[in-house]
Parts: C-alpha cells; sequence; structure tokens
C-alpha cells in the first residue's frame, strides 16, 4: 500500500455508533489504506444530517449509488445478515464488525454470495489484532499444551472467546456473570516445557480498527492469496459452528 493509489473505493459507513464513529474518524484521517478510499456518506435510522462535515445519505441512494463501492457496516449484530445480503446484492464489497451474522447457516450462505458476485467480505476480529492475542501466538507456538484453563468474567461475545481456542487441547473453560462484575479473562496453561499463569501487560493497544481496514484493503487490492482467504473463512465458519454448538449443549442443561 506504499504507491499512490491509482483509484479510491467509495465507501458508506452503515451505523455510527462506537465503531462507526471509529470508522468514519480513520477513514478521514490521512493513513496509507485511508488514501486508497473516499467516505461518500453514512446511514442511520436516527436523522442525523451531518456528522463532522460527513453527510448521511439514505440506503437506498448507497445501495443504488454508482460511487459507492464498498459498505463498512457498523450496525447492531442482529441487522449484519439483512444489511450484507443488500449492499452484496447491489454489487458492494462489505467489511462488517464483528460478528458477521448471528448463525453458521447465514454466514456459509453470505460468502456464497460474495463468491458469486466477485466481492470482498471481510468480517472484523480487532481482538485478534490486539497486543495480548500476539504475546499468547507467540507463547504456545511450538509447545505442546497438556491442559489448560480459561476464565471469562462479565459480557463476552461466545464466538469471540471461541477464537482464543486452540483445537485438539484439553481446555477447562469458565464463565462468570453478574451484577458490577468487571469485563476480564484469566487463562492459566500448562505445557510439556514451562506453564503460563494469567496475561501480562503486554502494551496498550494502538490503532486497531486502522490494522483492521489495512487488511481489509489487502484484500481490495488482491494482496490475499486464495489459500489465506480460505483459511480464514474456514476458521470464522468453524467458530461460528462451534459456538452454536456450544450453546445448543448449555440450552440442553437448563
Amino acid at each position: 500500500m506504499n504507491a499512490e493509489p491509482e483509484k479510491k473505493f467509495g465507501v458508506v459507513v452503515v451505523g455510527v455508533g462506537r465503531a462507526g464513529s471509529v470508522r468514519i474518524r480513520d477513514l478521514r484521517s490521512p493513513h496509507a489504506s485511508s488514501a486508497f478510499l473516499n467516505l461518500i456518506g453514512f446511514v442511520s435510522r436516527r436523522e442525523l444530517g451531518n456528522i463532522e462535515e460527513v453527510q448521511q445519505i439514505s440506503l437506498e441512494d448507497a445501495l443504488s449509488s454508482q460511487e459507492v463501492e464498498v459498505a463498512y457496516i457498523c450496525s447492531e449484530s442482529s441487522s449484519h445478515e439483512d444489511y450484507i445480503r443488500q449492499f452484496l446484492n447491489a454489487g458492494k464489497h462489505v467489511l462488517v464488525e464483528y460478528p458477521m451474522t448471528l448463525s453458521w447457516a447465514a454466514a456459509q450462505d453470505l460468502w456464497k454470495l460474495a463468491e458469486q458476485k466477485g466481492k470482498v467480505l471481510h468480517e472484523e476480529h480487532v481482538e485478534l489484532l490486539m497486543e495480548e492475542f500476539a504475546f499468547l501466538k507467540k507463547e504456545v507456538v511450538g509447545k505442546e499444551l497438556l491442559k489448560g484453563s480459561l476464565l471469562f468474567t462479565g459480557q463476552f461475545e461466545v464466538g469471540s472467546r471461541v477464537m482464543w481456542n486452540w483445537g485438539g487441547c484439553p481446555l477447562t473453560w469458565i464463565e462468570e456473570k453478574g451484577p458490577g462484575l468487571k469485563r476480564n479473562r484469566h487463562l492459566s496453561f500448562h505445557f510439556k516445557s514451562g506453564s503460563l499463569e494469567n496475561m501480562p501487560n503486554v502494551g496498550v493497544n494502538k490503532n486497531i480498527f486502522l490494522k483492521d481496514q489495512n487488511i481489509f484493503v489487502q484484500k481490495l487490492l488482491g494482496q490475499f492469496s486464495e489459500k489465506e482467504l480460505a483459511a480464514e473463512q474456514k476458521r470464522i465458519l468453524h467458530c461460528l459452528w462451534l459456538a452454536e454448538e456450544i450453546q445448543k449443549y448449555c440450552s440442553s442443561k437448563k
């Protein structure tokens, strides 16, 4: 992304909550990936007019405009599937905030639609771009896990937690929720070569949404191989499937 862009992709942001506001900020900032993107406007169910000189446009105009080539879906999770489907059918590339959908079957269907339309469908997962996750990946590479435990407190999405798992390893998964309980996670991993108890302070997470945008732009520019894209799709679908299985199991025990 170091070269001057030959073209800019017109972008509309759907939803202007926390994630949408950060996306608008990054799109308007002079970053390398932002140079390939041109913010056209935002879509919201509320009548907001303009936000920091960015104009509000209707969903119908966003879908029909030839100027809009990319949609950032930053609305509530339950609306993601419908928005993705509409924008893919309108011939737009899509970046969607996590989770892409609330079901494994719907995600499969949307990826097939993206492939049919020849468009990029990218699911954000900024938690995997945080310093904690990078540290953890580095710590476990090449080590044989004998047993481990993960304790999550507060509110986490099931699929998000699944992303922290390693296949084939015996893990104890504990969740605690209650009034006033802060969102946190604790871990204990025991390897043949030693142990890792809890997560050290590994630094401040900076510009994680921008890092995700960089990945998305690389996909737009065709800089990801088919093998890399297939592996990412397989991981996301597997985690959605596993999250559904966990929910089914928990529901059966109530």
